[in-house]
């Protein structure tokens, strides 16, 4: 069976249908790809700089290491708590009190949703693809098989001849919207768990950096 042929014979109901499923589809797989780079330069940046956190007792010097990282989300985090850590020094004679602290956490807790927020970007896109392209695409199938029947009843004819194209066309629509949603359901998924997994080492980050603070600056 020549698919070309058939889409190009189709209605035009059909091929705007085909045509809005063409477009989420290219669009999902850009958006898989681009968090699947995204993702992975995070979680290697983030164990490299987590690597030098730890190891290191300046903060100075973590920072100089932080600015290397710019895809670590607690690279990020650990600028904003020590850009906050150092105007608070100035203006406490560099010993931190507990209100000093919980400022420290409040600039934290912000630049936690900023990064949270810049990881779930484009997800809600592969979610809409996913929940919607199979009710477009079930939408093109009713239209072709009402399209058949409108042809059965003009030619007055139910052969296979005549019904064929008409059924064939509908079908097509409804694996072109399974096409478009099974990757993006998928792919969203898969990148929500590992946001998830982020999410936890952002919050466990912050707590940490509260600690070490503490322990080098505190009263």
């Amino acid at each position: 069976m020549d698919y070309i042929r058939l889409i190009i014979d189709a209605s035009i109901i059909v091929q705007l249908v085909l045509l809005v499923l063409v477009f989420f589809s290219v669009f999902s797989w850009g958006v898989i790809f681009f968090k699947r780079k995204t993702l992975k330069a995070a979680s290697s940046q983030s164990k490299k700089f987590l690597k030098v956190f730890r190891r290191s007792n300046d903060f100075t010097e973590v920072n100089q290491a932080a600015k290397r990282y710019r895809s670590s989300p607690l690279a990020s985090l650990f600028r904003s708590g020590y850009k906050e850590l150092v105007h608070l020094r100035k203006s406490s004679e560099g010993i931190l009190s507990s209100e000093n602290l919980e400022s420290i956490n409040r600039a934290l807790a912000k630049a936690s949703n900023n990064e949270i927020n810049n990881l779930e970007k484009m997800m809600s896109f592969l979610a809409t693809t996913g929940s919607v392209t199979p009710f477009i695409g079930l939408f093109g199938t009713v239209w072709g098989i009402m399209d058949a029947f409108n042809k059965i009843g003009i030619l007055r004819s139910a052969s296979v001849q005549t019904v064929a194209p008409g059924i064939a066309e509908a079908l097509i629509a409804t694996a072109a919207g399974l096409f478009a949603a099974i990757p993006a359901v998928i792919a969203y998924n898969h990148y929500l768990h590992r946001i998830k997994g982020v999410i936890s080492e952002i919050e466990d980050f912050s707590l940490e950096f509260i600690s070490f603070a503490e322990k080098l600056y505190g009263s």
